[in-house]
């Protein structure tokens, strides 16, 4: 397989499904408190660097429920225009999650849903059969059962989609943290994604 291109702020947008108040409590993989608060990381950071924002929901007046609010305030813009599907499992499947795609411009993806196992697994897929470079964020994604996820991850893959987590991608994004975005970015990682450290004094 030839060699992959870094994801670059210019080449790039984030892609997130279905991070819905409702649909996270099926999250079981992973700990869904870290999943919100990486995926609102993520959005910070996709922010910080000029990064379009694609969100999408499905029936968020049944059990779904709406998306993360902080959504709201951190993307606005992308929260308004938000892709409310009503009842299309597959995102890649209705014409307007593609158009908010393409209408970017932009040909490589990041990308996370809730649940992994069905959300996240076919848009991801068809995204790469269409011609995207996708990277699946696995930290801000989650499913409910141990071996849905393990599955749906060997799909992905054996189509080509690499997987990354919030701190990777943005430090490949960032790529030098002495630039103004760069001090953002490493403020954001070790304040929302980091475990924290203990300064090490020097000795007398």
């Amino acid at each position: 397989m030839p060699n992959k291109p870094y994801f670059r702020p210019e080449d790039s947008v984030l892609v997130l499904i279905d991070h819905q108040l409702g649909t996270m409590q099926l999250v079981k993989t992973l700990d869904v408190e870290r999943v919100s608060r990486l995926t609102l990381a993520l959005a910070r950071a996709a922010k910080i660097l000029n990064i379009p924002v694609v969100l999408t929901s499905s029936q968020e007046d049944y059990i779904q429920g709406p998306l993360l609010k902080e959504f709201k305030e951190i993307v606005p813009d992308a929260y308004e225009a938000r892709v409310k599907r009503q009842g299309i499992v597959n995102a890649w499947s209705d014409p307007a999650f593609r158009a908010a795609i393409e209408r970017t411009g932009r040909k490589q993806i990041a990308m996370g849903g809730v649940t992994t196992d069905v959300c996240l697994v076919f848009p991801a897929i068809d995204a790469a059969r269409a011609g995207y470079q996708v990277q699946a964020v696995l930290d801000i994604s989650g499913s409910p059962f141990e071996i849905s996820e393990e599955t749906s991850r060997k799909r992905m893959a054996d189509e080509g989609i690499d997987f990354t987590c919030t701190n990777t991608l943005i430090s490949e994004w960032t790529q030098d943290w002495s630039t103004p975005e760069g001090q953002q970015l490493i403020q954001l990682m070790f304040m929302e994604i980091l475990p924290p450290i203990t300064p090490v004094m020097e000795p007398a």
